[in-house]
């Protein structure tokens, strides 16, 4: 891990951009840890970090006022990694399904996902590795947000990781449900129940196949950006109850 650029928030938080091979990420820590501090890995949709910036610091530096650590990287084909041609002709096979108010078969939904998972997992393990051997880093570990099918698979292959709050916002293969029933640790799930863009039902029948016995699933009305502010709120406090 290459640590690229370093600034001291307004807030005292600590933010440092890295590299790790040709992974880019950015990791930051409370102004005033006197021991390791747990980490919450954050994840995010695949639009870029540079875009994203703006909500991820914000919840950065919610979580640094609880005392955790957090980190994310660039996915694969996003930002400024080199481009991945199947992965957007399946984001363009998804745009005119939605636009002609078609269904998204599963073959829309595989192509788009499945590759994504399988290269975005293993490097989010290898960045939990070297952020793990950094001193002022500690466990337990968290994952937050993101795709939720990248959630999921972390959740079943990485002892490390703790607990997790995922987003049911985005569209999950099928061959995923099973690998959902191999999920054991405590879950928080949140639905945004007029989703534009996401299969409601899909998104409940996932839930019910998770294994966790501890799990627990939050909706509110509105669609996919009304998130209410209280909802962080409640999974913040999930962190603080299974990471502190």
């Amino acid at each position: 891990m290459h640590f690229t650029s370093e600034q001291r928030l307004d807030d005292g938080v600590l933010e440092r951009q890295f590299t790790l091979g040709e992974i880019p990420g950015i990791l930051w820590t409370p102004g005033s840890a006197s021991a390791p501090a747990p980490l919450i890995l954050l994840g995010h949709p695949p639009l870029g970090l540079g875009k994203m910036y703006p909500r991820l610091v914000a919840r950065a530096r919610h979580a640094a006022a609880d005392g955790f650590a957090t980190a994310t990287i660039e996915l694969p084909g996003s930002g400024d990694r080199p481009r991945w041609p199947a992965a957007e002709q399946a984001r363009a096979d998804l745009r005119r399904a939605l636009e002609a108010g078609e269904p998204v078969s599963d073959e829309i939904v595989d192509a788009l996902i499945l590759p994504l998972v399988d290269k975005a997992v293993p490097e989010w393990r290898a960045t939990l590795d070297a952020l793990l051997s950094l001193p002022e880093i500690g466990g337990p570990v968290g994952y937050s947000g993101g795709v939720i099918s990248i959630g999921l698979r972390l959740a079943v292959v990485e002892p490390r990781i703790s607990a997790a709050v995922l987003f049911a916002g985005s569209f999950v293969p099928r061959a995923l449900f099973e690998e959902a029933r191999q999920v054991t640790i405590p879950l928080h799930v949140l639905l945004q129940w007029d989703d534009e863009g996401n299969d409601r039902q899909a998104a409940l029948d996932l839930f019910d196949a998770f294994g966790s016995k501890e799990k627990s699933l939050h909706a509110n009305m509105g669609g996919h950006t009304g998130v209410p502010q209280f909802a962080g709120d409640t999974a913040a406090r999930f962190f603080t109850r299974h990471l502190s």
